[in-house]
């Protein structure tokens, strides 16, 4: 694919404050984020107690202040191991926001004998409401979850695991790439950084990115089997890789998600991995993408309940 330049900023040169803000004049909203998440917790408090754990005040962007909740199990026991769930670190991946709901909806009440759950469905609810990557700043959550994070998504969810003082033992984090990643997201990502962008691969299908450090590959199987049963996995690339990584087993690849302040690096949950649906795959509709999201925590989790149960046999 060719290079395709960015229509903001200087090609070579990174944004200035001036570049920044004529990116955010262009941002509209889009959806509502009390209408498609916050209006679905409400039905879900007789299994969860609804936690606020901070709030994104973007007003002086020309925006509002969005409230961040999580879904935190009622039958919480200190002698239960933790798993967390996470949806919409990048706001504009749908099935992430509506996967986490729909399993806790309909899936969660199996695991909450076994499980201390926390589900936080959408960390990036302006980036759900004006269907965007990053924040207002022009920053991208998924790469601030880190101390002093230049994120708040991420750094008050990071906060409030912290303040919780519980490792978990699981993390699922949901994410999608779609098309537009090569039409609008990594030409303004090489635009706003001042660099050249050279992986233009959509994987066709569902893949899942583990941890370099930890991979944990049975986890991920367990996953990727639970998945195939309701949407095609990626196929490797020509080179036998996946978004530019290769291929560690199927439809697996690994990051250092800590090294790169990913969202599944920000705690030291043994078995972690990300989700990556394609929405925009002529095979795949919104709800199958959404029920790919489900299968992979419910894969998951699944794994683990197993593994637990044959150590304390």
């Amino acid at each position: 694919m060719q290079p395709f330049i960015y229509h903001i900023g200087t090609q070579g040169q990174p944004w200035g404050e001036a570049e920044k803000q004529q990116w955010l004049a262009e941002q509209r909203i889009k959806r509502s984020y009390q209408s498609d998440v916050l209006s679905q917790l409400s039905e879900l408090e007789s299994q969860f107690e609804v936690v606020q754990y901070g709030e994104l005040d973007y007003q002086a962007q020309g925006f509002s202040s969005y409230p961040l909740f999580l879904l935190k199990s009622r039958n919480w026991q200190a002698d239960k191991p933790l798993a967390l769930v996470t949806g919409g670190v990048h706001g504009y991946e749908t099935s992430g926001v509506h996967g986490a709901l729909r399993f806790a909806k309909d899936h969660a009440a199996a695991y909450v004998a076994d499980f201390n759950l926390l589900i936080a469905p959408c960390i990036s609810p302006w980036g759900y409401e004006t269907i965007n990557r990053w924040n207002p700043l022009a920053v991208d959550p998924n790469r601030s979850f880190i101390a002093n994070s230049p994120a708040a998504e991420a750094g008050l969810l990071r906060d409030y695991l912290l303040a919780l003082g519980i490792t978990p033992l699981v993390h699922i984090d949901l994410h999608e790439t779609t098309d537009s990643d090569n039409s609008e997201f990594r030409p303004a990502k090489a635009a706003r950084d001042g660099t050249v962008n050279t992986n233009w691969n959509i994987p066709d299908g569902f893949y899942l990115v583990g941890d370099s450090e930890n991979p944990q590959p049975d986890f991920q199987k367990a996953m990727i089997d639970e998945v195939v049963k309701v949407t095609h996995i990626a196929p490797a690339d020509e080179q036998g890789c996946l978004i530019g990584e290769p291929l560690a087993q199927f439809g697996v690849v690994n990051y250092p998600k800590k090294s790169l302040g990913l969202c599944g690096g920000m705690t030291a949950a043994r078995f972690v991995t990300t989700t990556e649906v394609y929405p925009d795959s002529p095979s795949a509709t919104p709800e199958q993408c959404i029920l790919a999201q489900v299968a992979a925590v419910v894969g998951g989790l699944n794994y683990v309940r197993a593994q637990l149960s044959a150590k304390s046999a």
